[in-house]
C-alpha cells in the first residue's frame, strides 16, 4: 500500500472515516461508580453492546512513567536477532533462560500470522505488507508474552483495583487469567495482526454466550491511533464464528467499512471482548504503540475444559492448574499495595483466604509462569 499515492490517500480517508465512527460510539469515559460505590452499569451496558469500552485515564503520570521505564529496559534487553541469546551489549538477553516461547518476531511491517497455522489457523487471510524503509532491521519483536516476570510495573498494572473490579463484574468473582504480554508497534516497523477472533474452544458449545471467551484489557502507554491501533467490528462478539475470508471477499478489501479503530490517550485502558473480530495494520506511522495486554476468563469456561496449544501445552484445566496460574493476580495486588499505598486494594475472592505476598520468593516463582497460560 505504501508508495502508491492514490492508495495512500485512500488509506488516509479510511482511517479518518473509521476514527469518526469510533468517536461517535457511546463506549468511552473514566471508570465510574454509582453513589453506593458499585461499578456504573452504563459501562457494562455499552461494553456488552459494542464489545469494547475505552476507560480513560486509568494509569496516572506516575504509573505511566514506571511503565515506560520498564518497557525501555525490556527493549534494550532484547536479543539481537531471533537466533541469539544475547542483547546488543553482549548480556544474556531477555527470556534467554525461559522454556516458554516469550518473544514473537516478524519482518518489519510484516504479517507473520495471516494465512498461517498459528493460533489454530484463526488468522485466515494476510494483511498488506508495506515495504519498510531502507536500513530497517531484518526482523523485529512485536509481541512479548509472560511480561509480568520481566517488569514490576506491568505486574502492578495487572493488580489495578478498578481493572480487577471490572474483571469480576464481567466474568464473575472467580475469574481466572489466561495470558498477558506486551504488543510492540514501533514506528515504521511494527507488524500487523491479521483479522481474527481470539476464542477457540466454545464456538459450538450449547452454552456459548457473548462472553464465553473472556476479554482483553489493553493498557496504552503512549496512546493509540487509527494508524497504529487495533481495529474492531463493533458488536461482532454476539454473532458467533465469522467466516473472515468470505467477509473479505464480500467487501472486496481487508479494509472493512464497518470497522472502527481503538482511539486512546496515554493511560487509557480498553476492555475488549475476545470474540470481537479484530486486527491491526502495519505501523507505517511515526508513533509508538505499546499495549500492556492482560486478560481474564470466566471460570465456568475454563474448569474441566481441554485447552491450550497456542501459548501453552494442551491440557485439561483443573482446580490446581487454575489456582497456580491465578497466583500472579495475588502477587500483583500486593506489589501494587506497596507502590500505591493510598489505593484500596482489590480483594480477589478465590485467593483471599491466603496470605500471599510479593517478595523474592514470589519473584523467583514467577519464572516461566506463562507455561501455565490458559487458552480457550
Amino acid at each position: 500500500m505504501i508508495g502508491n499515492n492514490v492508495e495512500e490517500v485512500s488509506f488516509e480517508a479510511y482511517k479518518k472515516a473509521g476514527e469518526d465512527r469510533a468517536l461517535r460510539l457511546e463506549n468511552r469515559g473514566p471508570f465510574r461508580r454509582t453513589s453506593d460505590g458499585l461499578l456504573d452499569p452504563t459501562i457494562l451496558e455499552n461494553y456488552w453492546k459494542y464489545g469494547f469500552y475505552v476507560l480513560e485515564n486509568v494509569f496516572g503520570e506516575e504509573e505511566l512513567s514506571d511503565l515506560e521505564q520498564d518497557i525501555n529496559s525490556i527493549l534494550n534487553r532484547l536479543p539481537t536477532n531471533s537466533n541469539s541469546k544475547f542483547d546488543k551489549e553482549g548480556r544474556l538477553a531477555l527470556a534467554a533462560n525461559c522454556k516458554a516461547k516469550n518473544l514473537y518476531w516478524s519482518k518489519p511491517l510484516g504479517d507473520p500470522w495471516g494465512g498461517s497455522s498459528f493460533g489454530q489457523g484463526r488468522h485466515q487471510a494476510k494483511m498488506e505488507e508495506p515495504k519498510p524503509t531502507e536500513g530497517s532491521p531484518d526482523e523485529i519483536v512485536f509481541l512479548i508474552l509472560g511480561s509480568l516476570q520481566f517488569s514490576d510495573a506491568c505486574l502492578r498494572a495487572y493488580g489495578h483495583p478498578d481493572l480487577l473490579e471490572l474483571s469480576a463484574a464481567v466474568n464473575g468473582e472467580d475469574f481466572v487469567p489466561y495470558t498477558d504480554g506486551l504488543f510492540i508497534k514501533a514506528p515504521g516497523l511494527g507488524a500487523s495482526v491479521a483479522w481474527h477472533q481470539d476464542g477457540i474452544t466454545h464456538w459450538d458449545s450449547p452454552n456459548w454466550h457473548q462472553g464465553s471467551h473472556g476479554f482483553n484489557l489493553m493498557g496504552q502507554v503512549y496512546g493509540c491511533t487509527a494508524a497504529n491501533g487495533v481495529w474492531v467490528i463493533p458488536g461482532s462478539h454476539k454473532i458467533g464464528k465469522v467466516d473472515i475470508k468470505n467477509k473479505i471477499a464480500n467487501a472486496g478489501t481487508i479494509y472493512f467499512p464497518d470497522a472502527v479503530p481503538m482511539i486512546c490517550n496515554p493511560g487509557d485502558v480498553v476492555i475488549s471482548n475476545r470474540q470481537l473480530l479484530h486486527g491491526s495494520f502495519a505501523n507505517t506511522s511515526e508513533n509508538w504503540r505499546v499495549t500492556v495486554n492482560m486478560g481474564c476468563l470466566p471460570k465456568s469456561s475454563v474448569l474441566g475444559v481441554s485447552g491450550g496449544g497456542i501459548v501453552s501445552e494442551k491440557t485439561v484445566y483443573d482446580e490446581a492448574h487454575i489456582a497456580k496460574r491465578s497466583l500472579p493476580i495475588a502477587y500483583a495486588i500486593d506489589a501494587r499495595r506497596k507502590r500505591f499505598p493510598e489505593e484500596t486494594p482489590f480483594i480477589y475472592k478465590p485467593l483471599a483466604h491466603k496470605n500471599i505476598l510479593w517478595n523474592q520468593e514470589a519473584r523467583d516463582s514467577m519464572h516461566d509462569y506463562s507455561l501455565l497460560d490458559i487458552s480457550i
